[in-house]
């Protein structure tokens, strides 16, 4: 290898470590399709809120395109987890406004779990157990092992849930008090404009602290290949078991042959 091969197949392993990385975080979080499902009911509430001021119509219609939303994934067969916590958090937002008659409470809901989610990255971070490690563990095939095996990664998950955890408060902090002093149309249309940049910032500091980190034990592969072993340990195990009888015929075949040099020395 020359002193210019090297830094090549360094080179080479760090965009596959990135690539793998921008895949998992890609997979976990929904990518490009995932955000346009979380932004889009909250978008047709508010514009709809503000074009004619009819809370039902804009909680039934948001409603209605995150069910829609579902069902194309549901005909398409992907994945429809991201689809259905976007119905979960709407029908919330819609059964609260609802109930109260203030349109203000359809987004009540997905703050609060805003707020709750921040808290449990930070708490969990604190705890040496952070969330974006147990969110990303299986997608990496490292499950968590990352705990007890790789003190590196479990740092870039660390770092990671601080940042979530640190984003999504400074979100709060600006949502909670818009909800006592603005009206709902204000409220939505900052709601909506903090929907996407917030998330793209942690997505990216995730990927820079994971593509920094040591690459994932892959704990799937190590189960398949002590598997193997054990497969290959009976086999021999099983010869061996099928070889001993011809092994143990060898010394009783002398035995006639002893009795009768006897029978001739009697003779």
């Amino acid at each position: 290898m020359t002193s210019l091969d090297k830094p090549t197949t360094e080179d080479t392993s760090a965009d596959d470590a990135r690539a793998v990385t921008e895949a998992a975080l890609f997979e976990a979080f929904g990518g490009v399709r995932g955000m346009v499902e979380t932004v889009l009911p909250g978008l047709l509430f508010v514009s709809i809120y503000t074009i004619n001021k009819d809370l039902h119509m804009s909680a039934i219609a948001a409603l209605a395109v995150s069910l829609v939303l579902v069902v194309v994934r549901l005909a398409m067969k992907d994945t429809v987890k991201h689809a259905f916590s976007g119905v979960f958090g709407v029908g919330f937002g819609v059964v609260f406004a609802m109930m109260t008659g203030n349109a203000k409470d359809f987004y009540l809901p997905g703050m609060l779990y805003t707020l709750g989610l921040a808290l449990a990255y930070i708490i969990t971070a604190m705890a040496g157990v952070p969330l974006i490690g147990l969110m990303l563990g299986p997608i990496f095939r490292e499950n968590l092992s990352w705990r007890t095996r790789n003190p590196g990664r479990k740092k870039a998950y660390t770092k990671s849930s601080y940042a979530w955890g640190l984003i999504l408060l400074g979100k709060s902090a600006i949502l909670f008090p818009l909800y006592w002093w603005a009206d709902t149309t204000q409220l939505g249309w900052v709601l909506v404009a903090l929907k996407i940049p917030p998330f793209l910032l942690a997505v990216y500091l995730t990927w820079v602290f994971l593509a920094k980190a040591p690459p994932p034990i892959d704990v799937f592969a190590e189960m398949e290949a002590e598997e193997r072993a054990e497969k290959d340990r009976e086999a021999a195990r099983a010869a061996g078991t099928a070889e001993t009888p011809g092994a143990h015929a060898g010394p009783e075949d002398p035995g006639p042959a002893t009795t009768t040099g006897r029978h001739r020395r009697g003779a």
